[in-house]
């Protein structure tokens, strides 16, 4: 269990924050279950399927299910005085004391062997007496349809549609509007199980879930798979906590990762930047394999390049930001209005409109993981040199284009510095390649287009007079992306225009030092990402800072940071997609890969670092 966040809170809260849910998953979806003991947002069968719980976004009526210690009427809801994961695994463990005694609640959802999806909830007495209850009420399409609810063989299935729910449970309930309740007395020394299975509606009844085998394979699995980790630097449960939870963000059956389970958790309370984000991003899911595969995780990486080969096809021409976890490429974006949103902030989106934007930056970061996962060992594969391939002539033929820049924006395009980078990144590391033989391709014109683009960025991008990059070509704004340049390669780590850029977002963009906003917003106004409002600081790019004064030399300062950064996570360990400092809660959606993976590859490089700079040096 990881120290307690400040964050962490006390009983009685009738509104949940974010940071107050766990996550739990099955490698095909996902459920977030709040501390008052009530999932508030699954989807089923697929992180992008319609939700069958949605009081995340909306109010009980649009789906939940709690239990928890009974409460009377119009009492808010307690919530547990513990949680943790128990060990290495995605079973979360809830415990409430109560006057008159001590219960706990296992949540998990085991990974599919041939069955739908389940989530299974164990109650179990510690001490004394507790009186429980039990509350399901599922709402399928995102909290619109009431279903059907019968009694089938003692079983209760609720119906709407496609869908069906069974819920399995010794306990005896009763159905009211849509709802399912039971009462029950927890003693200390018992257990009850109550286990839920999406099916098809049309076909037959699922079998029935054997709780305890259930919880014992479960935990197995994930002890084995976290069993593989071969990182042995500080701050190791931090960081096998964040592998697996980019691990319960793939999609088991496809490979694909997706860069959250939840749509349009805001990032600015009451304002509209509410994203779908259930879908695979080539460059989140890249990025997020080079911190599995840096940690020993070789199979993850060979199953994302199969999914990247099905997805791209032949024709990267055609290259889309994003793709389903199937790989298909539709995801229109519309509003359900329906939905108020969480804590008012609307619209609630389904879809993702930037699947048609060009972000010049992707084949970037596809290459260098291609590339990392050749370097670590995975096995050469004769189609993933020819996509590499395929993708240097995407770059050949755009990287002089502007475009929507990492962030997605829906202002217009720009020359962005980030994307002409990785543009450089794109070519040199197929020179590398080339060069080790693995690629055979006109290597004299790699060089020469590597040089092209790096010439065009340092004439265009680079304000000499403030010693900084700039977010476009001609801006004076700054974009945090640009602390990434350390670790590119692009110029030395100790060129002075590196660390001069590093040192002007440090000032411009994290005014406390520590909380890295993406780039400046222009509140009420529409700013240069075509968006109204603000939003809180992206806590991936804060360790991108850690990275960066870690290769600059700062090592000690990032270190500081880097423990700094550790304090914001949920006393589960897991962070949301950015920060408001002014009132100290996460925002967006939540768990979110992109600090996950953050998390660990700060980790990772300090301790490269540090024991680099402990080595000895041998003289000549």
């Amino acid at each position: 269990m990881t120290t307690p966040s400040p964050l962490t809170h006390t009983p009685a809260v009738r509104t949940p924050r974010i940071e107050d849910y766990a996550l739990v998953g099955d490698l095909q979806t996902a459920a977030l279950i709040c501390r008052d003991g009530s999932v508030d947002w699954s989807c089923m069968p697929r992180f992008d399927s319609g939700a069958v719980f949605a009081k995340l976004l909306g109010t009980d009526e649009h789906g939940s299910w709690r239990i928890a210690p009974a409460i009377a009427a119009g009492e808010p809801a307690p919530y547990a005085d513990r949680c943790r994961y128990v060990g290495d695994s995605l079973i979360v463990e809830s415990e409430w004391d109560t006057a008159t005694g001590t219960v706990r609640v296992l949540d998990l959802m085991p990974p599919r062997d041939g069955h739908g999806p389940q989530l299974i909830r164990i109650v179990e007495g510690v001490t004394g007496t507790v009186e429980m209850a039990s509350t399901l009420a599922p709402r399928f399409n995102y909290g619109q349809l009431v279903p059907w609810v019968n009694d089938i063989g003692g079983r209760t299935v609720a119906v709407s549609g496609p869908d069906a729910l069974w819920l399995d449970t010794s306990v005896p309930g009763t159905e009211k509007n849509g709802a399912v309740h039971h009462s029950f007395t927890a003693e200390a020394g018992t257990w009850v199980a109550f286990a839920l299975s999406w099916q098809p509606s049309h076909a037959p009844a699922p079998e029935v879930p054997d709780a305890e085998v259930a919880l014992k394979e479960t935990a197995a699995f994930w002890e084995s798979w976290a069993g593989q980790l071969v990182y042995d630097g500080p701050h190791r449960e931090a960081v096998i906590r964040a592998l697996i939870t980019l691990k319960a963000l793939t999609h088991a059956p496809t490979g694909g990762i997706v860069a959250a389970p939840t749509t349009s958790l805001p990032e600015e309370i009451g304002g509209v930047r509410n994203w779908d984000y259930r879908f695979v991003w080539l460059r989140d899911a890249s990025v997020t394999l080079s911190a599995l595969l840096r940690t020993g995780f070789r199979d993850e990486a060979v199953a994302w390049r199969k999914w990247l080969l099905r997805a791209l096809g032949g024709d990267p021409q055609n290259l889309q930001i994003m793709y389903r976890l199937d790989g298909s490429r539709d995801m229109p974006e519309r509003e359900l209005s329906w939905l108020p949103g969480y804590e008012g902030s609307a619209p609630v989106r389904i879809g993702n409109g930037a699947v048609d934007q060009l972000q010049l930056d992707v084949p970037g970061e596809v290459i260098e993981t291609l590339a990392l996962a050749h370097e670590l060992g995975v096995a050469r594969c004769e189609n993933t040199e020819r996509l590499i391939l395929r993708l240097v002539d995407y770059v050949r033929q755009h990287w002089h284009e502007p475009d929507d820049s990492i962030w997605e924006v829906r202002g217009g395009r720009r020359h962005f510095t980030h994307s002409k980078i990785m543009c450089w990144v794109a070519i040199d590391r197929a020179v590398r390649l080339a060069e080790q033989g693995v690629l055979t391709t006109d290597l004299d014109g790699l060089v020469a287009l590597r040089a092209e683009i790096h010439a065009d960025v340092c004439a265009r991008a680079y304000d000499p007079q403030r010693n900084t990059f700039t977010q476009f070509y001609g801006s004076k704004e700054l974009d945090a992306s640009l602390l990434l340049l350390p670790q590119t390669g692009f110029l030395p780590a100790d060129d002075p225009r590196v660390i001069g850029t590093v040192d002007a977002i440090r000032k411009q963009l994290a005014p406390d030092g520590v909380l890295v906003h993406r780039y400046r917003t222009e509140g009420h106004h529409v700013g240069m990402d075509g968006l109204p409002g603000s939003e809180g600081a992206f806590i991936l790019c804060s360790f991108w800072l850690v990275d960066a004064l870690a290769l600059t030399g700062r090592l000690d300062e990032a270190e500081v940071l880097f423990e700094q950064l550790l304090t914001l996570r949920t006393d589960l360990g897991l962070l949301a997609e950015e920060y408001d400092p002014a009132t100290r809660r996460q925002l967006g959606n939540f768990v979110q890969a992109y600090s996950m993976l953050g998390l660990a590859h700060s980790a990772i490089r300090l301790q490269d670092l540090r024991t680099k700079a402990a080595r000895p040096v041998i003289a000549a």
